[in-house]
């Protein structure tokens, strides 16, 4: 397969969406981890240390732009398999609508998640990354305290049900795509295929989840 096919054939964009989701996926588990750090519950201390090293080490800061592009590319790939299906269905009229019987509604919806998801993304974008990079530069600079910028961010109720709805979508999202980058990317036999899905089934809850009772903790005063 050539790069042009690559990026230009349904084979080679699915490909391109199954090795980004799982980039992103394992993003998903270091982000996860690291605020996870806030329920230690010992005024921020945990989760600055690690957000630090994270902003101030050379190698995450370019692993940093790696995500972007990954993320970028797996947004632009996903919107053209999402018109190219969209085309695919125009051209072919089905005589029974099978409904959930044939595929879950999420797996059908995948292009209005992402687009939340994205949604998401460029507010959660504004509210950390933009002020934290701003005022620290590339490399050098002082980093603005995350943890108070958390508190404060999340004492407002209405972010915090934009954050949750996001997190919701991120969770149906996972919950089709988890196992089809595993199925594109070659994973056809039984046995395996039924592992995938049932790690893909409890990682598209217990992440978004997570990330979904941090802003929940933050309001509710569970942490300080």
């Amino acid at each position: 397969m050539t790069w042009k096919q690559m990026f230009t054939s349904s084979v080679g964009k699915k490909l391109i969406m199954g090795f980004t989701g799982i980039f992103l996926i394992l993003f998903l588990i270091i982000h996860v981890a690291l605020n996870a750090c806030i329920w230690a519950n010992d005024g921020g201390k945990m989760f600055t240390q690690g957000a630090h090293f994270m902003g101030s080490t050379v190698v995450p800061r370019i692993l940093e732009i790696g995500l972007f592009a990954g993320f970028i590319l797996h947004v632009i790939q996903g919107i053209m398999l999402e018109i190219d299906n969209r085309k695919a269905r125009g051209k072919v009229q089905y005589a029974v609508n099978f409904g959930n019987k044939g595929s879950k509604w999420y797996s059908r919806s995948m292009g209005l998640l992402g687009t939340i998801i994205l949604l998401f993304l460029i507010m959660h974008i504004y509210h950390f990354w933009l002020p934290n990079r701003a005022n620290q530069g590339f490399l050098l600079g002082e980093e603005i305290d995350l943890y108070a910028t958390m508190k404060e961010t999340f004492s407002n109720l209405w972010i915090v049900i934009l954050y949750v709805l996001g997190c919701i979508s991120l969770g149906y999202h996972l919950a089709h795509g988890f196992q089809s980058a595993f199925r594109t990317m070659g994973v056809h036999n039984k046995r395996y295929l039924s592992m995938v899905t049932t790690i893909g089934y409890a990682f598209s809850i217990i992440v978004p989840l997570a990330f979904a009772l941090m802003p929940i903790s933050f309001y509710l005063g569970w942490i300080q």
